[in-house]
């Protein structure tokens, strides 16, 4: 059974959502990257997903996938550093395994575990180094783990809470990546900015359904 998302999901609606979590949150999350990093996340991922933002704009009722990729785009094009690509690439993966008729549970779930690795593979982080890797992982396992359900938004709820969770972890782990594992003990304490981003985005697919979805898509059991 293909366990399709309520229709009031969508990429655009999942990225403008992002959008708006990470200029609400960019003080913290710089102020974050200032005692761990280089203190540029924050403004990263504020710039990365406004550029979406126009892209989605541009676009004309622009199907997931679509959405999706004008995101991985503008993250991967427009954003230095190391977070802008490696979003990208998790986007990327993402629009990939969407299909334009929708996006569902599998594919979201095909599409994270995808970009989990490509983002392993290019930044060799495993989890327990202190980076996002550390709440895209569990997260990845939830939206597997849920991906056949009948309601395929616990999928998402579930995908959010175990991304938060990876956050709340890297508090307790010593860095061995990045420019964090040069301060030893002295980050310890203080979550992984980029574990925070992720979590972020799947909070806000979660938000989407939970939010909208009971008002504008009716009764959707089985």
């Amino acid at each position: 059974m293909t366990s399709t998302l309520p229709a009031v999901f969508s990429g655009e609606l999942w990225i403008r959502r992002f959008a708006d979590s990470a200029r609400a949150t960019e003080p913290q999350l710089t102020s974050l990257d200032q005692r761990v990093g280089d203190g540029d996340f924050g403004t990263n991922l504020a710039l990365g997903t406004s550029a979406a933002l126009a892209r989605l704009d541009a676009l004309t009722r622009p199907d997931d996938a679509a959405a999706l990729d004008a995101a991985a785009a503008a993250f991967l094009d427009e954003v230095g550093g190391t977070s802008g690509p490696l979003f990208g690439l998790l986007l990327q993966s993402l629009a990939a395994t969407v299909a334009p008729s929708g996006a569902t549970a599998a594919s979201l779930a095909e599409g994270v575990a995808d970009g989990l690795a490509a983002i392993r593979r290019v930044g060799d982080a495993a989890p327990g180094d202190k980076t996002l890797v550390d709440a895209l992982t569990p997260a990845a396992e939830a939206l597997h783990s849920a991906s056949g359900s009948s309601r395929p938004e616990q999928a998402l709820a579930d995908a959010a809470r175990a991304a938060w969770q990876g956050v709340r972890a890297t508090a307790r782990l010593r860095a061995s990546m990045g420019r964090s594992s040069y301060l030893g003990e002295r980050a310890e304490g203080i979550p992984d900015p980029g574990a925070v981003g992720v979590a972020l985005l799947f909070a806000s697919a979660a938000d989407v359904v939970r939010d909208l979805g009971p008002h504008l898509d009716g009764d959707r059991s089985g």
